[in-house]
């Protein structure tokens, strides 16, 4: 097959889809791989590497996608890529469709096959695509918010771990998943005081086993959240609901009762965010202020650590990849793990959950969701 990696447009995004090492297991199972000039740049990779790899590089991103039969990107499509799509196209990258019917129409329209990272699962129902960027983003989301909380940057002026003799920012991790884990390790790790708020009691016994008492654990109702809310320093949106939009946990009402200069990190703005009031930022303009509260809603946070960010994505993805290039769409039809991350087939919803989001006709074409 050949295997196109165009270079990531959407502003702020130095990640990209294929390393050079992934480039040289595609081709060593016989693949033609066509990177555009530049892709890797953001990431440390010059167009020289991906030649010594095996790699043919191409002068622009409609040379990539004309001449390619399987895109691999990282992040979703923007107008002109989906543009330049069609039924002969493997489309393999995070989607998150729940929130952007643009989008979804644009690549119903192409008629090409979809498959989306954060929607593959695994043997045991999780999501292996996802979860190395949602350990990204945990651990920047902390990093982030002990910059925001500086007061030139719009924060209370409070440093994070504290001094000795002065106490420490709280932060309030709603949802103990991969992110929320991996937030909460983290601002455990600076001195941070810190509660996860979880419905699952036995993830909440995980972390308290873990950390012995350092994190606290809390089970996630409305008014436990309202309550941490309100006392919080920063408070870290971690939830996902998979291929749906995010559930609204922190209403407008809150912030005008939270600490002034206090800071939100939504984590879960890709699904749409999970407070009422987030709206996607870039690296660029990172922060807005609403009722005395810093948003921090960077969309691709894990896109501030390119060269991490790709080489993990690219550990993930390489064995679905190959499956995907090995036998095309028939990797769909004999992996249901990897057929569940297919999103759109044909101009049709073929996941339901996003079908649901977006209120579309759902299509099972491989029987995969009856199983």
């Amino acid at each position: 097959m050949r295997v196109g990696v165009p270079t990531e447009i959407k502003p702020g995004e130095h990640r990209v889809g294929l390393t050079p090492i992934a480039v040289r297991e595609y081709v060593a199972h016989g693949h033609q791989v066509l990177v555009q000039s530049g892709a890797g740049q953001g990431a440390g990779y010059a167009d020289e590497v991906y030649e010594r790899a095996g790699a043919q590089i191409a002068p622009d991103a409609e040379a990539v996608f004309a001449q390619a039969q399987m895109i691999v990107k990282v992040k979703e499509p923007q107008a002109v890529e989906w543009a330049r799509l069609t039924t002969d196209h493997i489309l393999f990258t995070y989607l998150h469709l729940a929130p952007d019917p643009a989008q979804t129409e644009g690549l119903l329209a192409s008629g090409c096959a979809a498959v989306a990272y954060e929607t593959v699962t695994d043997a045991r129902g999780g999501l292996p695509l996802l979860a190395p960027m949602s350990e990204v983003a945990g651990r920047i989301a902390v990093f982030s918010a002990a910059e925001t909380l500086l007061k030139h940057n719009g924060g209370m002026g409070l440093l994070l771990c504290g001094v000795p003799g002065v106490p420490p920012a709280r932060v309030a991790v709603l949802g103990g998943g991969v992110v929320g884990s991996n937030a909460a390790r983290m601002a455990a790790g600076l001195g941070a005081e810190v509660v996860v708020l979880e419905r699952s009691i036995p993830r909440m016994r995980e972390l308290d086993d873990l950390y012995q008492g350092r994190i606290l654990t809390r089970y996630s109702t409305f008014a436990a959240v309202e309550e941490e809310v309100l006392k919080a320093d920063v408070v870290i949106g971690a939830v996902l609901t998979a291929g749906a939009a995010a559930p609204k946990l922190v209403r407008r009402e809150h912030l005008q009762h939270m600490k002034p200069g206090s800071v939100l990190v939504d984590v879960s703005i890709d699904q749409g965010g999970c407070f009422e009031t987030s709206r996607p930022t870039t690296h660029a303009e990172p922060t807005y202020v609403i009722d005395g509260v810093v948003h921090y809603c960077v969309a691709n946070m894990p896109g501030a650590a390119p060269r991490t960010s790709s080489e993990a994505l690219g550990n993930a993805t390489l064995p679905f990849g190959l499956a995907l290039a090995d036998k095309g769409l028939d990797a769909l039809k004999a992996d249901v793990h990897l057929a569940r991350g297919l999103n759109v087939l044909n101009g049709k919803v073929t996941h339901p959950a996003v079908a649901e989001a977006l209120g579309k006709p759902f299509a099972d074409p491989f029987g995969i969701w009856k199983a």
